[in-house]
């Protein structure tokens, strides 16, 4: 058991509070990871205001990088001083929908001892698998990936779900094709990735549509082929 500094929602109309509170070690298939750096993902926001409901308190944050400090039992192929990307994307790996390929929606994951508690032993939410506007988090080693020393862990951290969402929707989703064209309707955080996507996954045109110039611009700098400014 640690003690952490963290961010926690304790109602959805006030602002977050900075408390102390605990982490517990890791147990079997886990690992704590030290952050260094955590974006902030709009699903954050809307959680935070209510928009979702959910239990509170509650620690947000899903878009973490760090170093890993602690390992569980059984846990191979992370060692301690790695720099690893953390998401909200838990899989037990056995369960038919990790076996088919889905293991975003796994089902197969037990919820495990709580993570987060303060001093007179209530629980503390860990949001989204991950509760990362905090100093640490403990995590399932599904939920880590070891990235390379020199990558910066601000650029890391958004690997976690504003980058794999945007390439996703393309070639998961989209099922795009080498060859074919892809037009892209605003350019943000997850729109620029989908672009990179298509870049990435050999489309022949890429159109970026977006209100604003500046934003088309750099959509360009990301692989899209054409720009259409929407006003």
């Amino acid at each position: 058991m640690s003690r952490i500094k963290a961010a926690l929602c304790t109602d959805f109309t006030a602002p977050l509070t900075i408390e102390e509170i605990n982490l517990r070690a890791p147990i079997a298939g886990e690992i704590e990871v030290t952050l260094e750096a955590v974006a902030i993902c709009h699903s954050d926001i809307s959680f935070a205001e209510g928009g979702w409901g959910g239990d509170l308190p509650a620690v947000y944050g899903h878009e973490a990088a760090g170093r890993v400090t602690a390992i569980g039992d059984g846990v191979r192929g992370i060692e301690t001083g790695q720099r690893v990307v953390v998401t909200l994307i838990r899989s037990c790996g056995t369960c038919v929908n990790c076996a088919t390929g889905k293991p975003t929606i796994c089902d197969g994951n037990a919820k495990p001892a709580p993570i987060l508690t303060r001093d007179d032993g209530s629980e503390v939410v860990q949001a989204m698998n991950c509760g990362a506007f905090a100093e640490k988090v403990v995590v399932d080693q599904s939920q880590v990936v070891v990235m390379p020393d020199d990558m910066p862990p601000e650029a890391v951290c958004l690997l976690a779900c504003g980058v794999i969402t945007g390439i996703g929707a393309v070639i998961n989703a989209g099922r795009m094709r080498p060859g074919e064209d892809v037009v892209v309707i605003g350019a943000g955080g997850v729109g620029l990735n989908a672009i990179q996507g298509a870049r990435i996954g050999g489309a022949r045109r890429i159109v970026a549509v977006d209100m604003s110039e500046e934003k088309l611009e750099i959509a360009k700098g990301f692989g899209a082929t054409h720009g259409v400014l929407g006003t």
